[in-house]
């Protein structure tokens, strides 16, 4: 092999395993924006520079952005995902472990709220599908309030 080729196959390497920030973004499904945001608050370690100054992500910064993304969608703010983030020693680890204890149980109490409210919504429908069969096209819907002659609403 050659000294070019091998000097090709390295760049070559180095091209798909370092992204620019728009391959990057798109990857990870998130701006361009988002990112040097992320970079600014150092969720993000910082990317190599190229010589021209494009910033160079590597692969394991596309799982990070996915990391946080998903960690805001289950109700974790920036700074407690930072938290998860950061490497310690036992009084991180602690620290990290209240922190998902305690969303875990935010988790719970929200599965909780959600199951209670699918059984009011199956509630709601079987009210619905007993009344349009048994009245047909003169059905009320037994779910939304009518308004009777003095103008209160009731629940039929």
């Amino acid at each position: 092999m050659t000294l070019d080729l091998a000097l090709e196959s390295i760049l070559s390497f180095r091209m798909d395993t370092e992204l620019q920030i728009g391959e990057v973004a798109k990857r990870a499904g998130v701006s361009i924006d988002t990112l040097r945001y992320y970079e600014r608050l150092k969720l993000l370690p910082r990317p190599r520079r190229s010589s021209g100054g494009f910033r160079l992500f590597a692969s394991e910064h596309i799982e990070r952005v996915q990391f946080i993304k998903q960690a805001q969608d289950l109700g974790f703010s920036l700074d407690e995902i930072k938290g998860l983030l950061t490497t310690g020693g036992a009084d991180e680890c602690r620290k990290v472990r209240d922190l998902l204890q305690r969303k875990l149980a935010e988790l719970d109490d929200r599965l909780k709220a959600m199951k209670g409210f699918r059984r009011v919504l199956a509630r709601h429908l079987s009210a619905c599908e007993a009344e349009l069969e048994g009245h047909g096209n003169s059905a009320c819907c037994p779910v939304l309030p009518v308004t009777d002659k003095s103008g209160h609403l009731h629940q039929l």
